[in-house]
């Protein structure tokens, strides 16, 4: 599973003229799930999210994580996360893991964050066309693979 983390003043999700999630200060994280992942990938990356220290504290280091700062999440499941870039231009999504396991490992992993960071998790809606606005704060985006453990 691969993550891309953003520290955000406020993001949100559309679908179809539809706001269908919100949030204010907090973090954005796009879910991408590859086949071959299981749940001890989206085990290590919730409790890798939610304690991810990327919150300035009073001094202006980043040394506070969403929990600290009684922040929100939401989290947004994007196949897109797994392209391989490697053979000419147009990406190829071959790793992506299908629907059967796709999205009851996104789902998962929202569970897992909301349990170990002990707040709801905002979610997109899984395969639908989504716009997704935010405000990234600093700019400051983490990216984060279960596979590569860094």
């Amino acid at each position: 599973m691969r993550l891309v983390i953003q520290r955000v003043s406020e993001a949100s999700v559309t679908v179809e003229g539809e706001r269908i999630a919100s949030i204010g200060r907090g973090l954005l994280i796009l879910v991408g799930v590859e086949n071959g992942d299981t749940e001890q990938d989206a085990s290590w990356l919730a409790a890798k999210a939610a304690a991810l220290r990327i919150f300035d504290d009073e001094d202006g280091v980043m040394n506070r994580s969403v929990v600290d700062i009684d922040g929100e999440l939401i989290a947004v499941s994007q196949f897109t996360l797994t392209a391989s870039t490697r053979k000419g231009n147009r990406p190829s999504y071959i790793r992506a893991a299908g629907h059967g396991l796709a999205i009851p490992l996104y789902e998962r992993f929202c569970q897992l964050l909301s349990e170990a960071s002990g707040r709801p998790v905002r979610q997109g809606r899984f395969g639908a066309d989504m716009k997704v606005g935010l405000i990234n704060d600093g700019p400051v985006t983490i990216i984060i693979d279960s596979k590569l453990k860094e």
